[in-house]
């Protein structure tokens, strides 16, 4: 079965606005839940995931055969499609498990030497600061954090902020495209442009860009840019990429060599030929991304540019729902915002902020077993300040975040009234 052949009806939002917090639709999410965490781990429409399991039968009859010769060219048609939709060459393209092998595969193989800067951002996700620090540690390289403010005025400031930082001991910048925590839509082409002129390595983590805002990764020339499919794409879990400039393929190898890579062949870099085969692995995840960009961006007549304005748009009014019931300004101005946002929110009594939790924060918890709400809470920054981010997918609607805003204005007032009676 090909993988292209996955097609999707065509939802408007008027048909699928959901009874209670979510009817049952092409997502298989609990329909008792109020999922606004499209974020961390974005639901995979059902014929995707049937066209997945279509793959997986495929493997299973003849084992051998797929991954001796189905594979490559199985592969070889993903990033034909995924390149089209990211505006980049197919051959530059290295498919991953995730953007957090992707990262580390270039952290590990990045030429750093005792007294070298690694620039970073006090956004940045956790998975990169822990495996620079090991790299850090082992090379002697240091690592610099710019301090970018949150809330921000604009672009220009994030700009500044992050450039003022570079010295001529950088050997290399990470710039998040979005950030997890905070949200915020960092300017990633402009500092690239900057770090180019340098003569600067950068690498633009943008595990939450594709499908969130639109992209043209060939365009921005970035050294490396990474990005996840499990997220905005709605492909299933276990699918990234990475895109190397040319320049930088010959010295880039898998973290896994494979029983592969010694063989010779000509016709085929060996850029393809680490990353096409990383060991007896699952790769059906990968193989089902281009049905995931076919499905999801066929869920709305006007195709991607559409479901992206129409999660934007969903996101603002969600945003002004939650930060109007808890008289919270937003933090970010709405050009650095995409299809999630993040507010800060009140602390509990310092007695409390040792409570025992499943996820991440103790009001998570209170939100999920006693309103079945589903959004991260976090800690974010220097002041270690509290958040929460809500994310928006067509499978949404502006009455879920009014449940969440009623849901934190009782949750926080509970933690009101024990610190009132501690």
């Amino acid at each position: 079965m090909s993988t292209r052949s996955v097609h999707t009806a065509r939802i408007a939002p008027k048909d699928h606005q959901p009874a209670g917090p979510l009817a049952p639709g092409p997502w298989p999410l609990d329909p008792s839940l109020v999922f606004l965490n499209h974020g961390s781990y974005g639901s995979v429409l059902r014929p995707v995931l049937q066209a997945q399991s279509a793959i997986r039968e495929r493997m299973e009859r003849d084992p051998v055969r797929f991954f001796k010769v189905d594979l490559e060219p199985l592969t070889d048609g993903v990033r034909e499609r995924l390149g089209a939709f990211l505006n980049c060459r197919p051959a530059d393209l290295a498919l991953v498990a995730n953007a957090t092998v992707a990262i580390c595969t270039i952290l590990n193989a990045a030429d750093l030497s005792p007294g070298d800067e690694v620039l970073v951002t006090d956004h940045e996700y956790t998975s990169v600061t822990n495996e620079l620090a090991r790299i850090c540690a082992r090379t002697g390289a240091k690592l610099v954090t710019a301090t970018i403010p949150f809330p921000v005025r604009d672009s220009d400031e994030i700009l500044a902020r992050y450039l003022a930082c570079v010295t001529p001991r950088t050997r290399l910048a990470i710039i998040p495209h979005i950030t997890s925590a905070t949200s915020l839509i960092f300017p990633a082409a402009a500092i690239v442009r900057a770090l180019n002129e340098l003569g600067i390595d950068s690498l633009v983590d943008g595990a939450h860009a594709p499908g969130q805002i639109p992209l043209d990764v060939g365009a921005m020339h970035a050294t490396y840019y990474v990005g996840s499919g499990h997220k905005w794409l709605g492909a299933p879990k276990g699918t990234g990429f990475m895109h190397v400039r040319p320049d930088r393929q010959g010295r880039l190898r898998s973290l896994a060599l494979s029983s592969r890579a010694h063989k010779v062949r000509p016709e085929r870099p060996l850029f393809l030929r680490d990353f096409d085969y990383m060991g007896t692995n699952d790769y059906t995840p990968t193989l089902s991304l281009p049905s995931a960009l076919e499905a999801t961006g066929s869920l709305l007549p006007g195709g991607w540019p559409a479901l992206m304005r129409a999660n934007h748009d969903l996101i603002m009014r969600g945003r002004r729902v939650v930060s109007a019931s808890l008289d919270i300004e937003p933090p970010t101005p709405e050009a650095l915002v995409g299809t999630m946002a993040t507010l800060p929110i009140p602390d509990p009594a310092p007695h409390l902020l040792d409570r025992p939790t499943a996820y991440d924060d103790a009001l998570q918890d209170a939100l999920y077993e006693r309103h079945r709400i589903v959004a991260p809470i976090w800690r974010w920054g220097p002041q270690n300040r509290r958040v929460v981010r809500i994310s928006a997918f067509l499978y949404n609607r502006v009455e879920q975040y009014e449940m969440l805003a009623l849901a934190l204005r009782e949750e926080l007032g509970r933690e009101q009234s024990v610190r009132a009676t501690a």
